[in-house]
């Protein structure tokens, strides 16, 4: 490998540090000063590829909507779906008042 691939793995290996930090303190944030709210799962987005060698993957995007403490409904993209949830599941989510869109399901 030449040098500018090693440049590019460390580049990669540095932003991929940084998400991974960001959504841990964001995630540590929302639990422990978060406001808790009932939600339902009001949407579920797949996203499927098709790898090389022909097997196929799914990602699920979940959204949840909720009232907040304004009384508004909010829908929100859920951090940590539960396994198997189908729209109309109720939960409860944390959500921080400055970021909305991004809750967290209460365990």
């Amino acid at each position: 490998m030449d040098t500018t691939t090693y440049i590019f793995i460390g580049v990669a290996v540095v932003v991929v540090a940084i998400v991974a930090v960001y959504t841990i303190l964001r995630n540590k944030k929302i639990n422990e000063n978060g406001i808790e709210v009932d939600a339902v799962i009001s949407r579920i987005d797949t996203d499927t590829q098709t790898d090389s060698d022909g097997s196929v993957s799914e990602n699920k995007t979940y959204y949840v909507e909720y009232q907040n403490a304004e009384g508004q409904i909010v829908t929100a993209k859920l951090g940590n779906p539960p396994f198997g949830a189908a729209v109309g599941t109720a939960m409860r989510v944390k959500y921080l008042p400055e970021k909305p869109k991004y809750v967290r399901r209460v365990k």
